[in-house]
């Protein structure tokens, strides 16, 4: 999975939602019930593989046009949005292997 820029794309959309979670999750103990450990765990968490995430976008760039572009980043930014994006993308043909992808 890890050896072509799509599977990559595929894990870093899930773990990008997932560390969402726990940031919301990490937040809504922050808020409601006081401790703080939540938002110190999953915010950097978060933050990396939300930087991973954009990084590996930006890999795939070449073979999207501008617009796909813009909303793959975009998606990052409200939770679950990468896999939304992340599954629009493969049924569209958008994430399909190729020859120099190693698949």
């Amino acid at each position: 999975m890890l050896s072509s820029p799509v599977g990559r794309f595929r894990l870093f959309a899930l773990a990008e939602a997932v560390s969402w979670a726990g940031l919301l999750i990490g937040m809504f103990l922050k808020y409601v019930v006081g401790p703080e450990i939540g938002v110190k765990i999953f915010g950097p968490i978060h933050g990396g593989i939300f930087v991973a995430y954009v990084l590996v976008t930006l890999m795939l760039a070449h073979r999207w046009d501008r617009r796909t572009t813009f909303w793959a980043l975009v998606a990052s930014i409200p939770p679950f949005g990468t896999v939304f994006f992340e599954r629009w993308a493969q049924k569209t043909g958008k994430l399909a292997e190729t020859a120099s992808d190693g698949a």
